[in-house]
């Protein structure tokens, strides 16, 4: 045990569960008698050693542990690719564990983002006696609204096996370094993996780059990919505590905003029901609470302190503590604007004050980045023409990423070159317009292959000479999963068929002089595994064809965006 500044630290604690097995914590806590309020954070990553000071001087004992399997815990780790982990149970126990030690009174809060977040609402649907409230954050309701939207998406799987899960099951079977994520990500950057891996095929040949412990289990998960193994949106019923989300436009884990609706309806309790809080911002997953994502300033009013925010939570639910949390609305969101973005309330998200608008695709048959394609809310400049391009598999869209390969505001100019992206503009603003919730595109296509895949971004369009063209959000079907992930059905080639791509989540404003744009193309890799147009498993076989693929725009085939225009 040792102690500095206030603060004593216990490491390498062992946590016993119900079946004999050890995990192993790190503890954190106020050096002064007394009991204090609990906060656990479970965690596959290898528990933090430190990180915890202003929580501990805030009067607070932290609790850090290893999940089952994990570096310094006992027994086999399972992922959450799985129904049944046992973490759920692994989490009661730790609760009530954490709940019963001599320096803690009782009152236990859960803490922590991403598959931190999932370890939280997995205990909490068991209802551990002395949980009070969950701050899990960045979680969506199912496995597949990361990883399957009907289509494998590489890029951040591929490197979250390699350099977050693999190494720590390479060392606990003896097989040569890399041994920490540090050393993994170092040769991950040596070896340039985006063009080392993300071109392997086939995927499902994958996992036997992967060790013992993951490999089995990405094999399993990539033979059966449609699989609803969290099944988050059954579990609010049995959740009674409330809890405090945070997410971001441009996070890829963003479906967890559908957790308040679900908690508003369904909590087990009236404190669950009316408590269970949301701040979504400009960001994407590493960075939230951000001003700058990606390289985009939103200017200051855009950042948050997470920590000070997380702290006034557990204040009131944990120390009872009269600070108006409870009389906060259920929603804060931010309504991107450039620099110039502000903060909104609503009951609920989506927002109950939106009106849906529609925008007519047309064109005169050349809707390329440089073309004649048009968004227009009356059918002035409706025409029967058809915009074609080429999809190609071996030279997709790129994705506008980071190095770390995480999706965030890119600016769409870059790829304006390409023949491959249809662009449908509005004429410019002469009033603002702002929309807050999930724009859909209803698109009417055909392609000269038994399947392929549309995307739809959202695009900012500035005015100014030079400006940028920064997304907004986008979304994407492949064209066999179109009306269900577990049901098939190609396409006939030639045949014109109704898509419907409900983007992700967002809240922005566009400003007078700016233009509303629409892209449409059927690629963004590595983000998303490219179709390979052949109508075959596209995790088995590695041919690749290249697509003509149309949009249809007609009085008989209204191709429209359709926004959420907001009162705010």
């Amino acid at each position: 045990m040792s102690g500095a500044l206030g603060i004593l630290t216990e490491p390498d604690v062992q946590v016993p569960m119900r079946d004999g097995v050890h995990m192993a914590a790190h503890v954190f806590r106020p050096d002064a008698a007394g009991r204090y309020p609990g906060i656990l954070l479970r965690t596959p990553y290898d528990r933090p050693k430190s990180g915890f000071e202003r929580y501990v001087r805030a009067g607070y004992a932290v609790v850090s542990m290893d999940s089952r399997g994990r570096y310094g815990s006992e027994g086999d780790w399972v992922p959450f690719t799985e129904e049944h982990t046992g973490d759920a149970e692994d989490g009661y126990d730790s609760v009530e564990w954490l709940a019963a030690q001599p320096w803690c009174d009782g009152n236990v809060g859960t803490l922590g983002a991403s598959y931190n977040a999932w370890m939280q609402w997995q205990l909490a649907k068991l209802r551990p006696p002395h949980l009070v409230a969950m701050c899990a954050y960045t979680i969506p309701l199912e496995l597949t609204e990361v990883d399957w939207p009907g289509g494998f998406r590489p890029g951040r799987r591929i490197k979250w096996w390699l350099t977050s899960m693999a190494p720590d099951l390479r060392r606990r079977h003896g097989l040569p370094p890399p041994h920490t994520p540090e050393q993994a990500r170092q040769e991950w950057d040596k070896t340039a993996g985006e063009g080392h891996w993300i071109g392997y095929l086939p995927w499902l040949d994958f996992p036997r780059q992967l060790p013992p412990g993951l490999a089995e289990y990405a094999k399993d998960w990539l033979e059966h990919p449609n699989r609803r193994a969290w099944k988050f949106d059954e579990v609010h019923e049995e959740v009674a505590v409330p809890n405090l989300d945070f997410s971001g436009w441009y996070d890829h884990c963003n479906g967890s905003m559908q957790h308040l609706q679900l908690m508003q309806h369904h909590g087990r309790t009236e404190q669950a029901r009316s408590q269970t809080k949301l701040i979504a911002g400009p960001w994407n997953h590493p960075s939230l609470g951000s001003r700058i994502v990606a390289g985009f300033d939103f200017g200051p009013q855009a950042a948050l302190d997470l920590p000070d925010l997380i702290i006034r939570w557990f204040d009131h639910w944990l120390k009872g503590i009269d600070n108006g949390v409870d009389r906060e609305p259920a929603v804060r969101y931010f309504a991107m604007a450039g620099r110039q973005g502000q903060w909104r309330s609503a009951d609920t998200w989506p927002p109950a004050n939106t009106t849906p608008c529609e925008y007519l695709l047309s064109s005169d048959g050349n809707a390329k980045s440089d073309g004649s394609g048009r968004l227009s809310i009356n059918d002035e400049h409706t025409t029967t023409e058809t915009d074609r391009f080429d999809y190609d598999p071996h030279n997709p869209v790129p994705t506008l990423w980071t190095r770390e390969w995480f999706t965030g505001p890119a600016d769409r100019r870059r790829l304006e070159g390409r023949d491959d992206i249809l662009c449908y503009r509005s004429e410019p603003l002469t009033d603002a317009v702002e929309i807050a919730g999930y724009p859909e595109v209803v698109l009417f296509v055909s392609s000269s292959a038994p399947d392929t895949d549309f995307f739809a971004r959202l695009v900012d369009e500035h005015g100014d000479e030079g400006g940028s063209a920064p997304e907004m959000c986008y979304g994407m079907v492949r064209a066999r999963h179109r009306n269900s992930l577990d049901v098939e059905e190609l396409l006939t080639p030639g045949d014109v068929v109704e898509l419907r791509i409900r983007m992700g989540p967002t809240a922005c404003r566009f400003e007078p002089g700016h233009r509303i744009r629409l892209e449409i193309t059927s690629s963004d890799f590595p983000n998303h595994d490219r179709n390979h147009n052949t109508g075959k498993n596209d995790l088995v076989d590695p041919e690749l064809v290249v697509a003509t693929n149309a949009v249809h725009h007609s009085a008989a085939h209204p191709s429209r965006l359709v926004l959420p225009m907001s009162e705010a």
